[in-house]
């Protein structure tokens, strides 16, 4: 198995630079279930990130990315239980994917709750805004 960081996956799914494109191209397509690239919680909400921001790709299309990396046998994702809940509060809340994460993880570590100054982290998330 093999970490995939994220410039690595942001050029394979934007396709802006023909060298790193093909390169990654190369990397991931060389993956199997066998051999698999090893995607951490990290690397998956500098993705969403990335691919929101700089690049300005709709919600639903990163929806639609993430749920291709869930699918994929040649890639494990790290708490991918959580991962295909914060996915799923993603899609139909206002929440950035990093908070539906953030919360789901500490759910799933035990945290009774996760406090937060963030009013949509706390409505769309499941977050208690601390007052």
């Amino acid at each position: 198995m093999i970490g995939v960081d994220t410039n690595v996956l942001v050029r394979y799914f934007v396709r802006d630079d023909p060298h790193q494109t093909q390169a990654a191209d190369e990397l991931l397509d060389a993956l199997s279930s066998e051999k698999p690239g090893w995607i951490c919680l990290i690397v998956l909400v500098e993705l969403v990130w990335a691919l929101r921001f700089p690049y300005r790709i709709e919600r639903a299309k990163i929806v639609g990315t993430i749920e291709a990396l869930l699918r994929a046998r040649d890639v494990v994702l790290e708490q991918e239980a959580t991962v295909r809940q914060a996915l799923s509060l993603f899609r139909k809340s206002n929440a950035d994917f990093a908070d539906c994460l953030i919360s789901l993880s500490a759910r799933a570590a035990g945290c009774s709750k996760t406090v937060t100054f963030d009013k949509i982290a706390a409505r769309d998330a499941g977050m208690e805004l601390i007052a």
